[in-house]
């Protein structure tokens, strides 16, 4: 058995002073389990806060799970912090801590900040650490190509335990993933990937979002060098890293936070803002200090020491106010009156600021579903400080008009239109997530109205709308190649359905698309600035035509967008367009490689000298069936030597 407990501490009196006032982000540096040396003996340097412990000690498979063998010592300062050195522990000692409250409850608790833990369904925390030899320098260094405002963003969003299964029906590993998935993304045309919580998690059906080891990649697919190694092998894709983080709330599971010192430690004793009515679980005490450091040492912990390139909040509305999903009387309103969850709101703050402070090329992103203001604005300017937030009207308004049978979407043209009277309030992102094909919602493709024909074709409409309109992108795994069933954790997604054409081509059409789109500078650099986006003609709901100008920083940088939402050809359609010029085809979603009907060949268009749409040129179309077209402007020959001659004599 390994020797008592030694006195020992990683902690200075600035480390403490910082983590009681909420401002040490580097935490989990000194809590937690850590091998080291003292006076030459290597073992293992413990620290946990519990402080309305009565007494706190380690147990494990090393001294029998016994309680009192290995005790650790309250520091003096009454941080709360209890502390020791047991010599001769390890790396991968299974441990937990044993903790006697108050009133003599004998409570075994996983280490809040273990950097793995054993698969689920065990409990225990495992002594571990995050060395690993990196080898994506050159992203990291040129991270921010990848990641400022005005690059693309199309993210495909992963569960990893089901987003592929072997033929036994397990989920891959890490290290199968870093074949598999990274390659598949690559093929996809993918800008990033965002993953579904990796955090360990004890129920497996919560999808990874009742976190219990907010330090510790699930141990379920492999450890965390495991784990580094998928990130690096997607940086070396070139591909980014957003994962869902949850500051929410978290599970009341007993060897959890919850309840951590026999106290409602990092949560509210009082239900009416301690507890989750939706997710029957406790929500964070972002008043008190200590829970502070925890969360924010945690979000900045996953981009230090593996390297991510953002994270997505999950559940923002939820923490903003205080009445959400409660009833009258089931909340206790701020101290002006409100509903608004002061504290949680200036933690947001806090994290965000501290998140671009010390990591300026990522990107935090907010799930927050409500009209609250300046969500994706700086903090100085009183917004929360997210670079970016879900637009969640975009998507219920989408999908609402593509249920409706081509016949009636001239009655709901409205609901495409409207999405472009607030788009700049905000930096969007347009999600199409694993929300939209869970719990009875079915398939995205079962929202798309007719015969198989007409279902698919919706389809690559759909992506082209998405793709085209302001806003970064959001796509879940399975609806690129249409997936025909909801989406469950035990099934996966159903691979086998890309050997059938329909599915094949819309999953090649959007890789094309995705393309086009990380191509195409006007389709992004004026992502969140009207600059970006010119309306052509936003009235013709009697034909169900959209058109619509994006725009790059390049003056004559213009793509235009024509979309049909109807089945029915449209001959001699005109355009107005702003420059004389060629306008050359980029994609045509009615094409037959894409499953179209291969019909109507769309070739570059000369524009005509003539007004409409209010503007002095135009082209003539014939607008194929239930299609998207991209057309990419061209100057004349003639204006562009002209141009050139102008620069070279300046």
């Amino acid at each position: 058995m390994p020797s008592t407990v030694t006195p020992h501490s990683l902690f200075t009196d600035y480390d403490i002073n910082l983590f009681r006032a909420g401002k040490n982000f580097r935490i989990y540096d000194k809590l937690g389990s850590h091998v080291i040396e003292v006076d030459g003996k290597r073992g293992t340097y413990f620290a946990v806060w519990a402080p309305s412990a009565k007494s706190v000690g380690v147990i494990g498979d090393f001294n029998g799970w016994n309680r009192s063998s290995h005790p650790l010592q309250a520091r003096w300062d009454s941080s709360g912090i209890y502390e020791g050195f047991i010599e001769g522990v390890e790396s991968g000692t299974v441990y937990k801590y044993a903790v006697e409250s108050q009133n003599g409850d004998q409570l075994e608790k996983g280490d809040p900040y273990a950097r793995l833990w054993e698969t689920p369904p065990k409990t225990a925390s495992i002594v571990w650490d995050t060395y690993y030899e990196w080898e994506d320098g050159d992203w990291m260094k040129n991270r921010y190509q990848h990641n400022g405002i005005d690059r693309p963003y199309s993210v495909y969003e992963v569960h990893l335990g089901s987003w592929k299964k072997n033929e036994k029906n397990e989920s891959l590993s890490y290290r199968e993933l870093a074949t598999d998935l990274v390659d598949y993304v690559k093929k996809m045309n993918y800008t990033h990937v965002e993953f579904l919580p990796v955090m360990e998690h004890p129920y497996f059906p919560s999808w990874g979002y009742q976190i219990t080891g907010y330090f510790a990649p699930s141990s379920r697919f492999g450890g965390p060098q495991d784990f580094m190694y998928l990130v690096d092998k997607l940086h070396a894709a070139g591909i980014g890293i957003i994962l869902d983080w949850v500051p929410s709330h978290f599970p009341n599971d007993a060897h959890g936070l919850a309840q951590f010192d026999g106290t409602h430690l990092y949560d509210h004793a009082d239900p009416r803002k301690g507890f989750h009515p939706d997710w029957k679980s406790a929500i964070f005490n972002y008043g008190r200090n200590e829970v502070r450091s925890f969360l924010i040492s945690n979000a900045l912990f996953w981009l230090d020491r593996y390297h991510i390139d953002g994270l997505r909040v999950d559940a923002v509305a939820s923490m903003l106010y205080l009445d959400y999903s409660r009833k009258a009387g089931e909340w206790i309103p701020n101290q002006y009156g409100g509903n608004e969850n002061l504290e949680a709101i200036d933690f947001i703050r806090e994290f965000n600021e501290a998140v671009y402070r010390d990591f300026p090329d990522t990107m935090t992103i907010a799930e927050e579903s409500t009209a609250f203001s300046g969500v994706s604005r700086p903090t100085y300017v009183g917004g929360l400080g997210f670079g970016q937030k879900w637009m969640m009207g975009w998507m219920h308004d989408t999908l609402n008009y593509f249920n409706n049978d081509p016949v009636h979407r001239s009655y709901h043209h409205g609901e495409l239109t409207f999405s472009l009277v607030y788009a700049f309030s905000e930096n969007f992102m347009l999600p199409l997530s694993h929300d939209e094909v869970v719990h009875g919602k079915g398939p995205l493709i079962d929202r798309m109205p007719g015969d198989e024909w007409q279902r698919f074709a919706n389809m690559r409409l759909l992506y082209g709308y998405m793709m085209t309109h302001p806003g970064s992108k959001l796509n879940f795994m399975g609806g690129e190649f249409g997936q025909t069933t909801e989406w469950s954790i035990e099934r996966g997604i159903d691979w086998s359905l890309t050997q059938y054409k329909p599915h094949a081509t819309l999953q090649q059409f959007v890789a094309d698309l995705n393309a086009i789109y990380r191509d195409t500078t006007a389709l992004y650099e004026y992502a969140y600035d009207p600059k970006g986006f010119e309306w052509i003609d936003i009235g013709d709901h009697q034909h169900s035509v959209l058109s619509y100008l994006r725009r790059g920083k390049d003056e004559q940088d213009v793509v235009a967008i024509i979309h049909n939402f109807t089945p029915t050809v449209r001959n001699n359609y005109r355009v107005g367009v702003p420059f004389e010029g060629t306008y050359e085809p980029v994609i045509n979603s009615d094409d037959e490689q894409y499953g179209g009907t291969g019909n109507y060949t769309i070739k570059a268009t000369k524009s005509a000298p003539s007004e409409w749409n209010g503007r002095p040129n135009h082209i003539e179309l014939t607008l194929p069936p239930l299609t998207t077209m991209i057309f990419r402007y061209k100057a004349p020959a003639k204006k562009k030597a002209a141009k050139k001659q102008v620069a070279e004599k300046k």
